[in-house]
């Protein structure tokens, strides 16, 4: 070839400065982009040798070496894949953005069955000028007769171009790092970098230093080709009682190996039924230096229709100290492309650590980020589904193992349900509601729990024997049957719909716990922000199903029976204590009613309507006006309870003007909602004076 000078085919003679400010975000990305062509010439030559067009060196194995030289200022990388000739030179170096890849996937579409060359773009190559002064390339085609090729650039857009020396097919590409780059001739630095855009490439890489003085001292069986050979180290001489013993084998002393970066079969890109459980954890511990065991993973493997493979792992997750941002590494044909890949995972994925390997995936010049496209979305709806699939097998196969991880990822699951539909659709069976006993239950298995009826004895919360009014219906002049006959209406609206009651804190509502188990009734635990707006997606996708919170009505099956004549009697009662309540309070908007409750160690409760409360607690969580007055503001549509079995609230009957008649109703109606969360701190000092006052009075 005549030695020749010429200027690069591009449309802008300002190129190589948009090139070196703007191509990538990272500058140490041409570590990858360098990397990555050498495996691509490597995989060229090795479907050249599959499909007959070329006969590969006995033993040959693909190979990338890494060398930096800090005196020289120099990174060299040198692979052996097919090389280049000065015309190949001209078409894919000299023409900017001209693809090699894509010109021989175009080229040998027919003979080849899959597409695993890693370039599209033609760009990769000039990345090198980010960090460099000059570059030279030295290589050589595996074409018979094949002259090698030197070229080089200062970064301009002239280039020289001769006759090179290199005696072995492949390319070595040697820069000469500027002032501002030399870190990356650092040893240990580009081990770093390497290792973060190179540990999974499918092609051996090798790290060493140029003249390195380090040596390393190696069985003389364990010496290799490429080893170079400083000393011959003798076996120490054996004392006569060891005569008998095997001869010790003599050693060498060898210039340090370069060193082995990466993993060129990592585990996602194996069959999950060849992958055990030992390996998924150390494959986590290892690429995601986290040392707490996983919850468990999802293998995934697609062929069609396109093509995808990756690990995902749910981590274990302390949510009070610990981001819950994953990392989901993205891999393009094992190219490390990104960590933060949202448009890919589901949102309400993005705690998973793992790894995805698409080569389909579109990206954009720099392969930094996605394109949003519909393909991307596809792959997104695959991964829900995945991961649904997932869970669900569990639930039906490994119900004890589920239920253990069920509180760690209940908050995400929940998450999805509410942003995604298909995977709502796919879970709603297997969301799981642990109950007052902690058992795991499924939402079907939620409704076929019915409230039993006890008899007219239950316990209370300290274990002992209640009894409740026995009522006499003979003398009330009704019979029994009239006594315990359900209304219809009540009955009629117990079989439209199926109520599930649930607790949001079971410190403040134990008052209403307690009185649950003594009616053997049940409720779920619902204690994290996402469970109201999530029970309230589940009734709007389920009719005929309501979530309630314990303390929002007084069921039935918690009052003592009575005649009708006796609830007659009662509701003249509640009129009076109502206007009583409302005078000592101050409050004319509370609502008080008066019932006869099975626990008459139980003086008062407060309940407030599942819609109400649904509704501050809507106000609340878009820091609406008028909502940071307590549990519940100013007692605008609370219901006060007054257990008409307890002596305090007959005392309050009973003696309408006495002198402590107030200070009794303050006394209730605060030991009511101490029930549902603190008083306010004026209120918990009233409470607390005041609660030293009636002990006074009975110290008397």
């Amino acid at each position: 070839m005549a030695e020749r000078n010429g200027s690069l085919s591009i449309n802008s003679e300002n190129i190589f400065p948009i090139i070196k400010k703007w191509l990538y975000s990272d500058h140490d990305i041409f570590f990858r982009e360098v990397i990555s062509n050498g495996c691509d010439a490597i995989t060229k030559l090795q479907k050249l040798d599959m499909m007959g067009e070329y006969t590969l060196p006995e033993g040959f194995k693909g190979r990338i070496d890494v060398v930096v030289n800090p005196e020289a200022k120099t990174l060299t990388f040198t692979d052996n894949g097919l090389g280049m000739t000065a015309d190949e030179v001209e078409e894919y170096i000299n023409q900017i953005a001209f693809s090699g890849a894509t010109d021989f996937i175009e080229k040998y579409k027919d003979k080849s069955s899959a597409d695993q060359i890693i370039g599209h773009f033609g760009l990769g190559f000039y990345s090198t000028f980010m960090v460099a002064d000059e570059v030279h390339i030295d290589t050589l085609s595996y074409q018979q007769g094949a002259v090698p090729v030197h070229w080089e650039c200062d970064g301009g857009t002239e280039f020289h171009m001769e006759d090179g020396d290199k005696k072995e097919v492949g390319t070595t590409i040697t820069l000469f790092l500027n002032d501002d780059c030399l870190e990356f001739c650092n040893e240990y630095k580009a081990k770093e970098v390497v290792k973060k855009y190179c540990s999974f490439m499918p092609s051996e890489i090798y790290l060493s230093k140029a003249d390195t003085q380090e040596t390393q001292i190696i069985p003389a069986s364990e010496k290799r080709e490429d080893d170079v050979v400083l000393e011959e180290i003798a076996p120490e001489a054996k004392s006569d009682d060891a005569a008998d013993e095997t001869p010790a084998e003599p050693k060498l002393k060898i210039r340090k190996r370069p060193e082995l970066m990466n993993e060129t079969t990592p585990l996602w890109t194996r069959h999950p039924t060849n992958c055990t459980r030992e390996e998924y954890l150390e494959f986590y511990r290892k690429t995601f230096q986290d040392y707490k065991e996983p919850l468990f993973w999802i293998h995934l493997n697609m062929d069609y229709p396109f093509n995808l493979k990756g690990i995902l792992y749910f981590p274990k997750i302390n949510m009070e100290y610990e981001s819950i941002e994953g990392t989901i590494k993205l891999y393009n044909n094992q190219v490390f492309i990104a960590d933060n890949i949202k448009e890919v995972i589901p949102e309400f994925l993005l705690l998973l650590k793992g790894v995805i390997d698409c080569p389909d995936l579109p990206l954009n010049v720099s392969r930094s980020a996605l394109q949003n496209d519909g393909f991307v979305k596809k792959i997104s709806e695959y991964i829900s589904k995945k991961v649904a699939d997932k869970l669900s097998g569990m639930c039906k196969t490994e119900k004890e193992e589920y239920d253990k991880y069920w509180d760690d990822i209940s908050p995400f699951i929940k998450f999805g349900c509410l942003k995604d539909d298909k995977f709502c659709e796919k879970m709603t069976d297997y969301i799981l509601f642990k109950n007052l006993e902690g058992k795991y239950l499924t939402l079907p298995e939620c409704l076929e729990i019915k409230p039993t009826d006890t008899d007219e004895s239950a316990v209370d919360e300290n274990g002992e024997k209640v009894e409740a009014e026995v009522v006499d219906a003979a003398a009330e002049g009704e019979t029994a049957e009239q006594a315990e006959t359900p209304k219809e209406d009540e009955a009629e609206e117990e079989s439209k719909e199926k109520v599930i009651y649930y607790v949001t804190d079971e410190q403040q509502q134990s008052q209403y716990i307690n009185m649950f188990k003594a009616a053997k009734m049940d409720a779920v635990i619902l204690t994290h922000n996402i469970d109201q707006p999530f029970v309230s997606q589940l009734e709007a996708k389920n009719p005929g199903i309501k979530f309630q919170r314990i303390d929002a009505d007084l069921t039935d099956v918690l009052k003592a029976k009575t005649s009708k004549k006796a609830e007659k009697e009662m509701e003249e009662q509640a009129e009076k204590i109502a206007a009583i309540m409302k005078k000592a309070l101050k409050n004319d908007k509370i609502t008080v009613k008066l019932e006869k409750l099975k626990n008459k160690k139980i003086s008062s409760m407060i309940t407030l309507s599942e819609e109400s409360r649904r509704m501050q607690d809507m106000m609340k969580m878009y820091s609406m006006p008028g909502m940071d007055m307590g549990m519940f503001g100013n007692g605008e549509g609370e219901t006060l309870i007054l257990n008409a079995n307890h002596p305090l609230v007959q005392y309050v009957t009973e003696h309408q003007e006495g002198e402590n008649t107030t200070m009794i109703c303050e006394q209730l109606y605060d030991l009511a909602k101490l029930q549902h969360a603190p008083l306010a701190p004026e209120a918990m000092t009233r409470f607390i004076a005041r609660s030293n006052e009636i002990m006074l009075l009975l110290a008397k």
